[in-house]
């Protein structure tokens, strides 16, 4: 019973915030934008620096799991284009949502509740490397034309190089503002997590086989990447199980985003990514099972 009961206390307390979003979404139907707005270019950016800037961290040490979390990303698009070209997909829709996973909204509290406070930087290290892929080479496969100097003006983008430049320069925040970035980054979380059961209350069922293909296929791809990187490096255990949920996880909510952005059949995406999210309700609870 001790892992069920450990399955339940990492799990529920993330769907339950989720399912709030859900419920107020329904009884008074809200414009999350804002708050996604404010999440994305404010509270996030502030969490991933006020963890890469804390005494803690320290960016080198954390050179093999960034090197990981960028082949599992790159390697789930490889993996997943010969099901794009057997189904007759357009590989500008498909192969994002199974490259780009929900680290944000899912991963990062799913991480932290399963192994603890001290594995939050090898969450926002997974964090950091998706996003700067999602923004470099997500935004090329979509718009070949892509400016690179604009990524560099994303607050997430930012926060990162601020970050990695105050560790590998031994710079630290005093105390003071360290605890103000501390709260404010701790806000992003919950938000990210209220805004997903949000979000999943407007999910369009009309491209649902898709949606299901998608939901299967992203895990997968991930998995594939986690296998061959354990078969060749012999991983601390934590950074294992760490890059075993990483791999599971859902697409991100970003892809759709992006997809209306560029009008990349953004409802196809939409079903891709929320399909995935709300099978994810299923698939989670197997994949912690092996790893708690």
């Amino acid at each position: 019973m001790e892992p069920l009961q450990q399955l339940i206390n990492i799990l529920l307390p993330v769907f339950i915030v989720v399912l709030c979003g859900f419920i107020y979404s329904k009884v008074s139907p809200t414009d999350i934008s804002v708050a996604n707005k404010l999440n994305m270019n404010l509270f996030v950016p502030v969490l991933i620096f006020s963890v890469m800037a804390s005494k803690d961290f320290q960016i080198l040490n954390y050179l093999g799991v960034l090197a990981a979390g960028v082949f599992i990303v790159l390697f789930s698009g490889v993996v997943a284009l010969p099901v794009v070209r057997m189904m007759g997909l357009q590989w500008r829709t498909f192969l994002p949502p199974m490259m780009f996973n929900n680290i944000g909204n899912l991963g990062i509290p799913i991480i932290v509740l399963t192994f603890g406070e001290s594995v939050l930087p090898l969450a926002i290290v997974l964090f950091m490397v998706e996003n700067l892929l999602h923004f470099t080479v997500g935004m090329k496969m979509l718009n070949p034309r892509a400016n690179f100097v604009r990524v560099l003006r994303v607050p997430i983008v930012v926060a990162s190089l601020l970050g990695m430049s105050f560790s590998l320069l031994g710079w630290h925040l005093p105390q003071a503002i360290q605890i103000s970035t501390d709260m404010m980054g701790q806000i992003s979380i919950p938000l990210m997590l209220f805004a997903l059961g949000v979000r999943i209350s407007n999910v369009d069922f009309r491209e649902w086989r898709i949606g299901v293909i998608g939901g299967v296929m992203s895990p997968l791809t991930g998995l594939c990447g986690v296998a061959i990187i354990a078969l060749l490096f012999d991983l601390p255990e934590d950074w294992l199980g760490v890059l075993i949920i990483f791999a599971c996880l859902p697409p991100a909510i970003m892809n759709y985003m992006v997809a209306e952005i560029f009008n990349q059949e953004p409802h196809k995406v939409a079903s891709i990514v929320m399909t995935g999210n709300l099978m994810s309700l299923v698939i989670l609870p197997i994949v912690l099972l092996t790893v708690v």
